[in-house]
């Protein structure tokens, strides 16, 4: 069963890329949809074996892999609760997208080549989530990067999609290199990259207090003793998790990867690639564990990329910006739950994310299927009639993101259970940044709930803004793209009240199955459940009041938002153009890069390299050849001159010669 649920998105990567053009693009539609329904159904199977049922984790080998020296490496699938709620979410998400892709993309004319690509995407996600080592996990994680690479350039004419899939492609590369050097680290200390290995001896280094020179080791010029060297190593891989998951300062991509077509945006934003940095750090929480440092640098960066995201998403105007945005802030959550050392919350809400973030991005893909292409948001309006079904989707996506739910309750959407139950770990927890990624999450509460509503009001709401022509075609989706909403607003809705107590309640234990580590003096778990009332409300009151000044902003008194934005220009042209990371970054590092590889290009290459070498070797015979074509003149005396000349030459060397 486990094979199939891994390889049957990589059979349908291969038969519609190598055979699309001969199937026609509706077998390619069917047969890449159709393997990948049937993987999502054995991944539900798998969950409810595994997760909700009595089977033990266990390991499924595929091949021998790699055997150099100590280097052991087979390519195995680790099954326990963790990879079969990351199967669950992969594979739904994949599935619906590939359903809801045959109606947007129906006119398209590469139809084969993009859902092989939606496929590959797949499947490298698959490797990387059933890695039962860090080598394996690499190549799953390369694979998320190329076939991300390869999405988001799919409309590789446009040069905007060129830039986009360029920039995903270099951003990560960064945040790769800090995963190759953990991983390297990793086997230096351990002596193995198998997660068996590391788990079971991962917590003897870090106590091990010998700081002799046998036991220490060397990293930018420091001696670290081993405790120090596995921080480093947290560090490493976290730098990884950093450019996969889109966390500040490595988020610049996110954004810019929108010019995907749209069912691309669900699966990188909800299920794919974002994901992968908390899959990894919930995967090696034996290890994260055990540093408090790298802890509290998760902690810090996931709450400020989920502040930094929210504000940014306030006053963006493509519709898929700022979901975009939401995606980046929610990911924040997801990692603050990590430093935190509460695993089980953080991939709950990754859980729960991927259901409302998918019908979010799917929705949105509708209505711009509905206006002509149309994603301004500033150009919609009054669409909350001509496509019903459509609006009460994002309704229904968009309570569920912002936690509408009755606090200190067990009534609510997917979003209230496992986002207010972060906030409320932030709060209990006895972490040195604690207090500050408590503050910065409840207001970045509130920002998500302004911003959503704004999104659904300026789309919906008031009076039509777009032209008479778009508005008179306006139409709802068709059913192969609405019924994979409906599915996703059942999750947005139920995921989390019914699991909630597998996920982090009463049957906690017997659902993970010890897939997720925690030292015994963390007690998180139960602490978040005795927090003061006061704290489990600011997340609602924090999203009331977001929905409130939404409402008075761009229904009650439209003109409101432009006079704010006059009035503070300087604010609004900063969150506008995202704290200007961008322009930082092409100031430090694009510019620079571009005038050094001018110079070697002009300067190194031309002048030094081809100067000197073929181009001024190839010029010296060109002259000499000049100069020999000017005696071949045609004149029969010239020749016999010079044949005299030669014959002198001859005797001349005869005679001096002979006499030496």
């Amino acid at each position: 069963m486990y094979h199939a649920i891994v390889f049957l998105p990589l059979a349908g990567f291969l038969i519609a890329g190598i055979f699309g053009r001969a199937i026609g693009a509706k077998a390619s539609e069917f047969v890449t949809s159709g393997f990948l329904l049937v993987a999502a159904l054995l991944s539900w199977v798998a969950f409810f074996q595994v997760g909700l049922g009595d089977t033990a984790a266990f390991s499924v080998p595929v091949l021998r892999f790699i055997e150099v020296g100590s280097l052991d490496v087979s390519w195995a699938f680790r099954i326990d609760t963790l990879t079969t709620v990351m199967l669950v979410v992969v594979n739904s998400v994949s599935a619906l997208v590939h359903a809801y892709s045959i109606g947007y993309m129906h006119h398209d004319p590469h139809r084969p080549r993009f859902f092989a690509y939606l496929s590959l995407f797949t499947f490298a996600m698959l490797m990387l989530v059933t890695s039962d080592n860090l080598v394996q996990m690499f190549f799953g994680w390369e694979g998320v990067g190329l076939a991300s690479y390869l999405l988001i350039g799919f409309w590789f004419k446009k040069p905007s999609a060129n830039a986009a899939a360029i920039k995903a492609f270099v951003v990560n590369r960064v945040g790769d290199f800090g995963f190759l050097l953990g991983m390297f680290g990793v086997y230096v200390m351990f002596g193995s990259v198998n997660f068996d290995t590391i788990f079971a001896n991962a917590a003897a280094i870090a106590q091990n207090p010998d700081t002799s020179g046998d036991t220490m080791f060397q990293f930018l010029g420091w001696s670290l003793t081993q405790a120090g060297a596995l921080t480093a190593i947290c560090l490493l891989l976290f730098m990884g998790a950093m450019g996969k998951s889109a966390q500040v300062p490595l988020h610049t991509w996110l954004p810019d990867a929108m010019e995907g077509p749209t069912p691309v945006s669900a699966l990188i934003h909800a299920a794919t690639m974002v994901t992968a940095g908390v899959f990894m750090l919930a995967r090696l929480s034996p290890v994260f564990e055990l540093s408090d440092t790298a802890l509290l640098v998760v902690t810090i960066i996931g709450a400020i990329t989920a502040f930094f995201a929210a504000t940014v998403g306030l006053v963006q105007n493509d519709i898929k910006r700022v979901i975009a945005y939401s995606t980046c802030s929610q990911l924040g959550y997801m990692f603050v739950a990590l430093g935190l050392g509460f695993y089980s919350a953080a991939v709950f809400h990754l859980f729960t994310h991927a259901f409302f973030k998918a019908l979010l991005f799917l929705g949105s893909g509708s209505v711009i299927h509905a206006v002509s292409d149309e994603q301004d948001m500033r150009k919609m309006g009054g669409l909350r009639k001509l496509i019903p079904t459509t609006y009460w989707m994002m309704i229904i996506g968009t309570i569920a993101l912002t936690g509408v739910g009755l606090p200190a309750t067990y009534i609510g959407t997917a979003g209230f259970f496992s986002k207010d139950a972060i906030i409320e770990g932030a709060f209990a927890s006895s972490s040195a940044a604690a207090t500050f990624a408590f503050i910065m999450l409840v207001v970045a509460a509130m920002f998500t709930s302004f911003y959503s509503w704004r999104l659904i009001f300026l789309t919906f709401h008031g009076q039509p803004r777009a032209s008479e022509e778009v508005m008179h075609h306006v139409h709802e989706s068709p059913p192969v793209m609405l019924v994979p909403l409906y599915l996703l607003a059942v999750g947005a809705l139920f995921s989390g009240f019914v699991f909630y107590g597998y996920f982090l309640g009463d049957n906690y234990d017997g659902f993970w199955q010890g897939a997720l580590f925690t030292l015994e003096d963390n007690h998180i778990l139960h602490d978040y459940h005795s927090v003061p009332f006061w704290v489990k409300a600011s997340p609602f009151a924090a999203m009331i009041l977001g929905f409130l000044l939404a409402y008075q902003f761009y229904i009650r008194s439209p003109e409101t938002p432009k006079r704010l934005a006059a009035q503070h220009s300087g604010l609004y042209q900063f969150l506008l153009n995202k704290w200007y990371f961008d322009e930082l970054y092409d100031f430090i590092f694009v510019r620079p890069a571009k005038r050094l590889g001018h110079f070697l290009w002009k300067k190194g290459d031309g002048v030094v390299i081809d100067g000197f070498g073929p181009n001024g070797i190839a010029a010296r015979v060109v002259d000499i050849t000049d100069r020999v074509v000017k005696m071949q003149t045609g004149y029969l005396y010239h020749y016999a001159f010079a044949m005299l000349i030669g014959v002198a030459a001859l005797v001349t060397w005869m005679m001096l010669g002979g006499s030496l």
